[in-house]
């Protein structure tokens, strides 16, 4: 698929308010949904790290806080973040490809609905004109994001330095990925640092 977000005029914060409730309040996907909407994002007009996922899993769903599951500790271990830093949306926006829980599948959850991602976010990012780096964790929100052909995950990351310093392409943090973290040592050693480095200096 072709990238389809870039440069957007800014608006001011109480459209962004507006924009949030509005997005929190999509029935969209109502009738696709098995578990019902519960969209589950957060911005602030300052934000300067912008985190794109795939979709809430069934854990996120039921606190309604973004990443507060075991995936999410793995990230915030990745980025060197505390909590009260990852959870404060003036520095952290996150916007999944999936705002809602799309359900479980047969091997993990299953894929963002399509609706979701051009519907919000184009709307979305023009209100957050701070954005300095963008993490696009996983395989759905590199499709998007990236430039067309960028469709392999291993090497989407392992060429992290080439999409820099605008994006960040990282695999998904969840306990499931750990046999791709063992077959891959370079992240750890080379794309994690790095990362920290560019995180650190956004403040």
């Amino acid at each position: 698929m072709t990238a389809w977000v870039f440069d957007y005029p800014s608006m001011n914060e109480s459209t962004l308010e507006s924009l949030l409730a509005e997005a929190r309040a999509c029935q969209l996907c109502a009738g696709h949904l098995p578990h019902g909407c519960r969209p589950v994002l957060q911005a602030g007009g300052r934000a300067k790290l912008l985190i794109v996922g795939q979709a809430p899993g069934r854990a996120v769903h039921a606190s309604g806080t973004p990443w507060l599951d075991a995936s999410g500790r793995t990230l915030r271990t990745w980025l060197g973040m505390h909590e009260d830093e990852f959870y404060d949306p003036e520095r952290v926006a996150i916007i999944p490809m999936g705002l809602c829980y799309p359900g479980a599948g047969k091997s993990g959850d299953l894929p963002p609905r399509i609706e979701c991602a051009p519907r919000w976010h184009s709307t979305l990012l023009a209100a957050l004109p701070e954005i300095k780096l963008t993490l696009l964790i996983g395989a759905y929100s590199q499709r998007e994001y990236l430039p067309a052909g960028s469709t392999r995950l291993t090497e989407n990351v392992r060429a992290f330095r080439a999409h820099l310093p605008r994006y960040f392409p990282l695999p998904h943090p969840s306990p499931r990925n750990r046999p791709w973290l063992a077959a891959n040592p370079w992240f750890e050693r080379e794309a994690l640092p790095e990362l920290r480095r560019r995180i650190a200096a956004l403040w």
